[in-house]
Parts: C-alpha cells; sequence; structure tokens
C-alpha cells in the first residue's frame, strides 16, 4: 500500500509541479529564482516544524558537512530555474537534466575510481547521443527562428548557448553532491528527512542577492489577471495561484520519492522517475504545443532507452517472469 502510494504521490506531484512551472515560464521566463526561493521556503518551514521540533532536534550529520551540501545544492537549483531564462524550452530542459546518469558514470569514474559493466557503457552512450540530438535541433530552431537579422540570430545563438553551458555545469555538479552525499550516508547513516531540511533551510539567506530579482517578479504576479477563488471568497492574481500550485506539488514529489525510497529498491525509484520524466516531456509537447520535430522524439526515445538499459530493467523483469523456479536453479 505505501508502495502505491509514494508512486501516486511521484506522479501526480511532480507532472503537476512540471506543468505549474510551464504555466509560470512562459508567463514570465526570467521567474525562477523566485519559484526557488517559495519551494525552499515552504519545505524550510515544514522542516523545521516536524523534522527539528522546531529546532530541538541535533542534527545526525554535522553542520559543517550540510553547509558544503547545501552550497552545492543551492548552486544547482538556482542555475536550473536561471537556465530559463536564456531560450531553453521546457522540453529540451527535461531531457538534458535526464543527462544526471553520465555526469554520474564520469564523476564516479574519476572521483570514486569506479569501473562500470558494457551494458552501462553502452547506456550512456545512447543517453549522450539522445541528448546531442536534442541540443542540436534546438539549436537549428533557435537560429530559424532569428533569421529576419545576422546579428540577431548570432546574439540568439549565443543566448542560448549559454543557457545550455548552465545546465551543464548543473548537471556536474548535482552528480558531485550525490557522491558527497553517498559518502555521508555510509559514515553517518541515511537521515533524508534531516538532509531534505537543511539542504532548504541552510542555503535561504543566500536569496538575499536575489532579493531584487524576487521583489520586481512579486510585484509583476500581483499584477497579473485576477481569478476568484472560491474558498478565500474575493480574486487572487493567477501567478500567485500558478506558484502556490508549483510549491505545494514540488513538495508532494519530492515527499513521494523519499517515501519510494524507503519502500522499494533503487531500480524502481530510477524506474518510477524516469517514466514519471517522459510524461511530463509528453504533456509538455502536446498540451504546450512546444516544438517539437521527428528528430527531436527520436532523441526523446533514445534517452530513454539508455535510461531504462542503465537500471537493468529488462533483465529484471525476465527474472521476474521467470519465477522463483528460475532463481532456485541458478542457485543449485
Amino acid at each position: 500500500m505505501g508502495t502505491a502510494f509514494a508512486i501516486c504521490l511521484v506522479f501526480i506531484g511532480c507532472c503537476s509541479n512540471v506543468v505549474s512551472l510551464e504555466l509560470l515560464v512562459r508567463e514570465f521566463p526570467g521567474c525562477g529564482n523566485i519559484v526557488t526561493f517559495a519551494q525552499f521556503l515552504f519545505i524550510a518551514v515544514e522542516g523545521f516544524i516536524f523534522e527539528t521540533n522546531f529546532g530541538r532536534k541535533k542534527p545526525a550529520i554535522p553542520m559543517r558537512n550540510y553547509v558544503i551540501m547545501v552550497t552545492m545544492f543551492f548552486t544547482i537549483s538556482v542555475i536550473n530555474n536561471y537556465a530559463l531564462n536564456f531560450n531553453i524550452a521546457m522540453p529540451l530542459h527535461m531531457i538534458f537534466r535526464s543527462g544526471s546518469l553520465i555526469a554520474n558514470m564520469i564523476l564516479g569514474i574519476i572521483i570514486l575510481k569506479k569501473r562500470y559493466t558494457a551494458s552501462k557503457y553502452l547506456s550512456i552512450a545512447l543517453v549522450s547521443a539522445g541528448i546531442f540530438i536534442c541540443t542540436i535541433m534546438s539549436a537549428k530552431q533557435v537560429n530559424m527562428s532569428n533569421e529576419g537579422s545576422e546579428e540577431q540570430g548570432f546574439y540568439a545563438l549565443m543566448h542560448w548557448l549559454l543557457g545550455i553551458s548552465m545546465l551543464t555545469f548543473a548537471l556536474l555538479m548535482s552528480a558531485r553532491m550525490g557522491i558527497f552525499q553517498e559518502t555521508l550516508y555510509k559514515k553517518f547513516g541515511k537521515h533524508s528527512k534531516e538532509a531534505l531540511f537543511y539542504n532548504h533551510c541552510l542555503p535561504l539567506p543566500g536569496f538575499l542577492l536575489l532579493s531584487t530579482n524576487i521583489y520586481n517578479h512579486a510585484v509583476y504576479f500581483s499584477q497579473s489577471t485576477p481569478v476568484v477563488v472560491p474558498v478565500v471568497g474575493h480574486s487572487v492574481p493567477i501567478m500567485w495561484i500558478y506558484l502556490m500550485v508549483n510549491v505545494i506539488t514540488q513538495y508532494v514529489c519530492i515527499r513521494g520519492v523519499f517515501i519510494l525510497t524507503t519502500e522499494c529498491a533503487s531500480l524502481t525509484v530510477t524506474l518510477v522517475v524516469t517514466l514519471r520524466k517522459f510524461l511530463s516531456l509528453i504533456f509538455s509537447i502536446l498540451y504546450f504545443q512546444n516544438p517539437f520535430t521527428a528528430w527531436h522524439w527520436v532523441g526523446t526515445f533514445v534517452v530513454f532507452l539508455g535510461t531504462l538499459l542503465y537500471t537493468e530493467v529488462w533483465s529484471s523483469v525476465r527474472a521476474a517472469l521467470r519465477g522463483p523456479d528460475a532463481k532456485e536453479k541458478k542457485a543449485e
């Protein structure tokens, strides 16, 4: 029952979160900072009340380690959201972030001296090829949309390349943070809820550096079209409604993944998250009519094929279909 509930939370929360984010970004492409701040504030307040018992519970992992982790987490979150300012379409944003497997493998080889099987290298090659196809086709679309002026086209392309560079940097830093978390959990034990709180609470002062941008977008949100909310009894600017939905669904998504990690094997978690990304991508393309060519579909298919191959889903499915008898024979 817990597993089914967690899967429902992941699909409902994460998919709804992507939709609400796209509604926000389509109206104000530069609103990434206020969205990130609202998400961090909500999760920090919830964690302060329910996880730390209003600050009375001491952390199991030393605070200096959290400071390092939080610095990386804050940078990743801000850069990922800020990259949307640079002409990055939401489908490409989602596909590019699916390349975390590549970054994890590269840093795993360099830092942890890991070695992988041939199927793992093949899966990473597929993911890389898929992302490369989608990125190249998106670059062509940027050029086509700015055909009127050569100078404008060049500026738009450089603007877009800067966004791609930001996503690449965030991808590598995210992988590095994952390795850092892995070493911490091995040393101090798993404390996911505690890490969730400190990752969102400690970076809050950092948003002071972005306060002007956050305030300006708060003003823009307040000037958006008002919509009557039956529960409240009066009208509320629609952008604030979208932001509230985004914050709540982000929390539901994170909580669903957390429950799933305690109930299921990491393979199941990866598979559920991958399928969720795929559904979010399809919905974004169809509902918001984002530009998506046949080559984009090819690239997307290759990315998800590589991801499923990496998680060894096929061998797990075959083992499940064979049943316990096959396992007993293998053991003999």
